[in-house]
């Protein structure tokens, strides 16, 4: 699908009330361009998979918004300025101008084939569609993945640590439940390690398309892995859907603040004696998610770490 990209420039110390005025008239989606450098607290709580170097921060700010062509844009624009022009009265904005060109859904996937390139997760090969297999990896468990419009390649510390737990784990008899899949990678990889079925559920429609993707990329069958939109946490509907005690591994790659509420949840979900594997935990959050499991039945078997993000995997007695 094409749509017009429009690029306001302005200041970065301005991004936020600026940002804040586009919300106020609808636009909503902002991307942010600057070179401000990332503080120590900003990195602790960044949760993506590549973070590439910024120049030096010279104090200006691009915000790219996207609208349909099929709407009425110049009205649209009209608004955009004028809110402008009202916030130059108290504020300094910098340029304010705003410029035109046109952008696919594929161009923003095309923009990471120069940040991401083929790795080792102990014995599993990631690797893109735009890149081959060497002969020295023959044999060895190989996912293909693309980055997407959902979450998930494999480089970040959380997505590793749940590899690794699913290397333990997954035998050719489980049934997996992925809470947040993403890109799938999770639910793949547990397919590729022998898993029987699995279960993936998000709250993201972007998710469809990745996982449909991914799939056809790595030749996974389609009743293989099925895939929820919505919320386990509160939707009851989602809740029978997936299925009660149905589970010998629940997997969630999310973050400390969700984890806490869900796991009460996954409890029912799982089998007696299934595995829950939780990543996303900053290690301050630990303790946190620590108590939320032993208060919800389970019992801690095992706590790994890697970097400043824990994984901690628990078992339902």
């Amino acid at each position: 699908m094409k749509w017009n990209k429009y690029t306001l420039k302005t200041r970065s110390a301005a991004e936020d009330i600026v940002t804040a005025t586009l919300a106020d008239i609808g636009i909503q989606g902002v991307e942010i361009e600057d070179k401000r450098p990332l503080t120590e607290q900003d990195k602790r709580q960044m949760f993506v998979d590549i973070l590439p170097d910024t120049p030096e921060d010279d104090g200006t700010a691009y915000l790219d918004f996207y609208l349909d062509p099929g709407e009425d844009n110049k009205t649209i624009l009209e608004k955009v300025r004028h809110e402008l022009d009202e916030l130059r009265a108290f504020t300094d904005i910098g340029e304010g101008t705003i410029t035109c060109s046109e952008t696919e859904d594929k161009d923003w996937i095309n923009n990471w084939k120069k940040y991401f390139h083929q790795f080792h997760v102990d014995d599993i090969l990631i690797i893109p569609s735009w890149e081959e297999v060497q002969a020295e990896d023959e044999g060895k468990t190989v996912l293909h993945i693309d980055p997407g419009t959902a979450f998930g390649t494999g480089m970040h510390e959380t997505t590793q640590l749940c590899i690794r737990q699913l290397e333990k784990y997954v035998s050719k008899d489980t049934n997996l439940l992925d809470v947040g899949t993403g890109s799938g990678i999770l639910s793949i990889i547990a397919l590729k390690l022998g898993a029987k079925h699995v279960v993936g559920t998000d709250l993201d429609p972007c998710a469809i398309n990745a996982v449909k993707e991914n799939k056809e990329a790595n030749q996974i069958p389609e009743e293989s892995f099925q895939l929820m939109i919505g919320n386990i946490i509160d939707n009851e509907k989602i809740q029978a859907e997936v299925g009660c005690e149905k589970y010998d591994i629940v997997t969630a790659n999310i973050l400390a603040g969700v984890l806490i509420p869900l796991t009460p949840v996954v409890v029912h979900l799982l089998k007696k004696g299934g595995i829950y594997i939780m990543s996303g935990i900053l290690d301050v959050k630990e303790q946190e998610v620590k108590i939320a499991v032993r208060e919800a039945g389970l019992f801690v078997v095992e706590t790994t770490r890697q970097g400043e993000w824990v994984s901690i995997t628990a078992q339902k007695r």
